[in-house]
């Protein structure tokens, strides 16, 4: 397909239908780790359901049959997901996290030192389990922290968010169960790509996947683990529930992933291409997801390649989308022992379902072209 055919859509026009208000440039995208442009069935299926649009608490008949497509789409969404858990509907990943935090019923909080900012927030002072230098869970660690806990709930996210390292959560779950614990996983970078892992919570966000922003899950092995508050979803989240939204993520997880194959293809291509050209492929050896890579330009700052190449009509970022904004060096970088001035030249390169190899080409003749500018300097 030529890039105009696959131009992304906004809530449900298609970009090229508004260019005449507004003029978009023909860009390259490559930051779908922090947002995946809006599926076109996840737009038609919230356009549709914004046509039929109840509150779906209400007891008369356009109320029921909104609450119908509700738990519908519930359903539609755990079943593409594999999974048989609870399922409750966030506005995204971050509540998600803060609503298991708050609610668990746990005695300590044991948290990877790598995971995604919303968990350090969620739980300020939590014991953290250091990473091994490739960016993997220390699990010698994780046993020492486990050591007389009274029944945490331990944080490991799935992929992480920076360098995609999947971490070992099969073995993790193993050892908290083991201790009594309760283990939340972040999948918001796999749901959709990887399995969902065996644990007590997950947390899954629909704009990580080709779904609307601002709506999410988290699914619940045993809710008697979780104090309910009352109002909707169970009572454990009130509020009206954001049905077109639901409706583009159900649409949007049951979209056809197929893609991904093509993702490891391009991501292999690309990792060999930086290695040949001088550059360090962060976590090199570690196992790591296919749409998520981060680069070291050595001597380049990142902020640097990032705006050199968003110049040239790429997108990539700096770290990741909740901290490519500051000046602070990449506390996922630093745990895995990286020096300040080397994580200050990562960038983070992630893919989608419409990425092509034509995007990969133009990635690597603009990062070659800077890197030889800065060497002739």
């Amino acid at each position: 397909m030529t890039r105009r055919q696959r131009r992304p859509y906004i809530g449900a026009t298609p970009v090229r239908a508004i260019e005449r208000l507004i003029p978009v440039p023909d860009r390259i995208y490559l930051d779908h780790a922090s947002t995946t442009p809006i599926l076109p069935e996840a737009a038609a299926a919230m356009a549709e359901a914004c046509r039929t649009w109840a509150n779906p608490s209400s007891p008369h008949a356009e109320g029921r049959a909104v609450r119908a497509q509700l738990e519908e789409a519930r359903g539609r969404v755990a079943k593409a997901l594999g999974s048989d858990a609870t399922l409750i509907f966030t506005s995204g990943a971050t509540e998600a996290i803060a609503l298991a935090f708050e609610r668990v019923k746990a005695g300590a909080f044991i948290i990877s030192a790598v995971e995604h900012p919303a968990v350090h927030r969620s739980a300020p002072g939590a014991r953290q389990i250091a990473v091994k230098a490739d960016g993997t869970l220390d699990l010698d660690d994780l046993d020492r922290a486990l050591e007389g806990a009274d029944r945490p709930l331990v944080a490991v996210q799935s992929v992480n968010n920076e360098t995609g390292v999947i971490h070992p959560v099969a073995d993790v779950h193993a050892r908290v169960k083991a201790a009594g614990g309760l283990l939340l996983t972040d999948c918001a970078q796999s749901a959709g790509k990887l399995p969902l892992p065996e644990a007590d919570f997950v947390v899954v966000a629909a704009h990580k996947l080709g779904g609307p922003p601002g709506i999410g899950a988290l699914l619940v092995r045993d809710p008697a683990t979780l104090d309910a508050i009352g109002g909707q979803e169970g009572g454990y989240r009130p509020g009206t529930p954001a049905v077109p939204s639901i409706m583009g993520f159900a649409a949007a997880i049951e979209a056809d992933h197929g893609w991904y194959a093509e993702a490891e293809r391009l991501r292999a291509k690309l990792d060999a291409a930086i290695r040949a050209a001088g550059g360090e492929v962060v976590a090199d050896a570690a196992p790591r997801i296919a749409t998520i890579a981060c680069y070291r330009m050595p001597g380049v700052p990142g902020a640097a390649q990032m705006m050199q190449l968003d110049l040239a009509g790429i997108a990539v970022t700096a770290g990741s989308a909740c901290s490519s904004g500051s000046l602070k060096t990449s506390p996922v970088l630093t745990a895995m022992g990286w020096s300040e001035e080397a994580a200050r030249e990562v960038i983070r390169v992630s893919f989608g379902p419409s990425t092509c190899e034509a995007d990969i080409d133009a990635l690597l003749h603009h990062w070659r072209a800077l890197k030889d500018k800065r060497r002739a300097a």
